[in-house]
């Protein structure tokens, strides 16, 4: 990979780059990662464009610098990189480098989303759900939490438990509230598994044992299906 990478292949030199940012095969070394990636960048290389944005906006092997991160995120981006479309549309809703601004924010969180990232469809269904850049809209909010949810993502899985538990968006339901805040307590750890199993707990204060059970099961099913 080394001689491919030498020899300015950008795809050697991407992934050189990779196995230095994570330490495989090589001693993990963040300046060696940012100095291969940006190799493979300067070529057009759309992943490698990606991790050196990430570089750039986590000051890993390079001084941190939000605009340059934003500078090569688009790169990518316009290349239809989901990676760097998400953490371009973070950049907007956070201010980051760019001015901030919702519905940059929501169009780039949608181009990711559309393309499978979970948490692209999770943040852009907070979006629909607060009506930042979207006018407010519970249903969308719930679609896509719940295209998040399905691949496991705990945030969207305990957002989904909410719209339930309150009806916005999809009929109220505390057996499908429970379902979801369970699932995400499964999934997450610290602070928000003590949220999420405090909402569980209160949506449970509100059921039968019956539906409690029913609940139970849909979780166990739903685990089985889609085994971590």
């Amino acid at each position: 990979m080394r001689a491919r990478a030498e020899a300015g292949v950008a795809s050697a030199q991407f992934s050189l780059g990779f196995r230095y940012n994570t330490g495989q095969g090589v001693p993990q070394d963040y300046v060696e990662a940012a100095r291969w990636y940006r190799l493979a960048a300067d070529q057009g290389y759309a992943s490698a464009q990606a991790n050196l944005g990430g570089m750039y906006d986590n000051g890993q092997g390079v001084p941190e610098d939000d605009a340059e991160a934003v500078r090569w995120y688009r790169l990518a981006a316009d290349q239809g990189n989901a990676t760097a479309q998400f953490n371009l549309g973070v950049m907007y809703d956070t201010g980051r480098g760019v001015p901030q601004d919702d519905a940059e924010a929501v169009g780039w969180y949608r181009l990711a989303a559309d393309q499978g990232h979970a948490t692209a469809q999770a943040n852009l269904g907070v979006m629909y759900a607060d009506g930042q850049g979207v006018s407010q809209d519970y249903v969308e909010a719930v679609r896509w939490y719940r295209l998040a949810a399905d691949q496991g993502h705990a945030r969207a899985q305990g957002n989904l438990g909410v719209m339930y538990g309150t009806g916005e968006g999809v009929p109220q339901d505390y057996v499908q509230a429970y379902l979801w805040f369970n699932l995400a307590a499964s999934r997450s750890t610290g602070e928000d598994r003590e949220s999420a199993v405090s909402a569980r707990d209160r949506v449970r204060a509100k059921m039968t044992a019956e539906q409690v059970a029913d609940a139970q099961r849909l979780a166990r099913e739903w685990d089985a299906a889609h085994p971590q």
